[in-house]
């Protein structure tokens, strides 16, 4: 069992040759990723196994991780997809009843490299004020100008396809709902004939899935790289599009296969990078944004209504590359970048925030009610 006793001297340093020391959690070695902050309070264990931060080595602005420990009901997929975790004071000895181990022995087990024991706010105020950037964590290198010259190497996350590293290697049908202990909206229970969905694996969370179910869907997870063809044999009543990690426009085979699909004009539903495939295929054009949306608290909406969502993205749909036949149906209220889209006739729509909530808040599962009625309507 890992403790502080037994944690290693670690360092951590930025593209731009900023540096913090720190000790290690999690496993040991060296790991390079580009460095975002997540805002959020709660839910640690599904951000660091959300497959959207394939790539990244992600911050927690909360000051203390790991006292719940971690349970497998909790996972987003089959393991972490963080590249490292940086953390203020990290909790080696969990105290909660769902608790099956520490978030330390959980890290080294699947080989995730954390820091903690450093100024997150700094490292955070630094994202916000410069920008997103790769960086560096490692317990063997501890030569600045070595480690340095190793992060300079790593790729840019711009135009970086991560896609492929993520996605399912094989369909495969989901049927598990949400837990009738977790269940939160009245109007899941209450499901007429099954809607076959056939999900579009871009790096997709299984709460996204288990919604899905719970709204009465047969769902179908395919790869990222599966032919429309192939998707049309299994007749379905919608096309859902997953989240999913690095740059939208570099995913340019899930871009034709949604291109190809909308001529179909099957109900279509987009969350996150999903969101940005179906603008992408309906002609507009995305845009790295300076340090992403990563948390729980994000506010949502356009006219009368706010929602606060749950986010975890680093790019956004440009507003004026939008043709006149798709409409702009939320802004993220922080900045006014697009947080949802419809198409003025025909059913595709979609939102660069995460309806299912796990983490983060509710306010946004009447989408998946809305997917549901655009399916039954198209039956009719």
């Amino acid at each position: 069992m890992m403790s502080i006793a037994t944690s290693k001297k670690a360092l951590l340093i930025l593209a731009d040759g900023t540096t913090y020391e720190g000790r290690s959690f999690g496993a040991t070695g060296t790991t390079v990723g580009e460095v975002v902050f997540n805002t959020g309070m709660t839910g640690y264990q599904e951000v660091l196994t959300d497959p959207s931060y394939a790539g990244q080595i992600v911050t927690f602005t909360y000051p203390e991780l790991g006292n719940t420990g971690v349970n497998p009901e909790d996972e987003e997929s089959i393991r972490p997809h963080v590249k490292g975790a940086i953390a203020r004071n990290i909790t080696f000895r969990p105290s909660n009843w769902r608790s099956s181990e520490s978030l330390p022995d959980y890290l080294a087990r699947h080989k995730i490299i954390g820091i903690y024991g450093i100024d997150t706010r700094s490292l955070t105020r630094k994202i916000r004020s410069v920008g997103a950037m790769n960086g560096a964590i490692s317990t063997e290198i501890l030569d600045r100008t070595e480690l340095l010259r190793l992060v300079q190497s790593a790729p840019s996350m711009a135009g970086l396809n991560l896609v492929k590293e993520v996605t399912t290697p094989e369909v495969y049908e989901w049927t598990e709902p949400t837990d009738p202990h977790w269940e939160f909206s009245p109007a899941a229970s209450e499901t007429g004939e099954p809607l076959t969905v056939v999900a579009i694996d871009f790096g997709i969370k299984r709460n996204i899935l288990r919604r899905l179910v719970s709204y009465g869907c047969r769902v179908i997870v395919v790869p990222a790289n599966t032919p429309p063809e192939k998707i049309y044999q299994y007749n379905p009543d919608g096309i859902f599009l997953s989240n999913g990690p690095g740059d939208p426009a570099a995913v340019t085979e899930g871009i034709a296969t949604a291109k190809a699909l909308l001529q179909g004009e099957k109900p279509t539903f987009g969350i996150c990078m999903g969101h940005q495939i179906l603008g992408l295929s309906l002609g507009a054009e995305t845009f790295k944004l300076k340090f992403g949306h990563r948390g729980l608290n994000q506010p949502a909406g356009l006219r009368q209504t706010v929602e606060i969502t749950s986010q975890n993205h680093g790019f956004a749909v440009h507003p004026d590359s939008l043709g006149p036949d798709v409409e702009i149906t939320h802004l993220n209220l922080n900045d006014r970048t697009v947080a949802g889209l419809q198409h003025k006739s025909l059913p595709f729509f979609s939102v660069q925030y995460h309806p299912e909530a796990s983490p983060g808040p509710h306010d946004a599962d009447y989408l998946f009610e809305k997917f549901v009625r655009l399916m039954r309507e198209a039956k009719k």
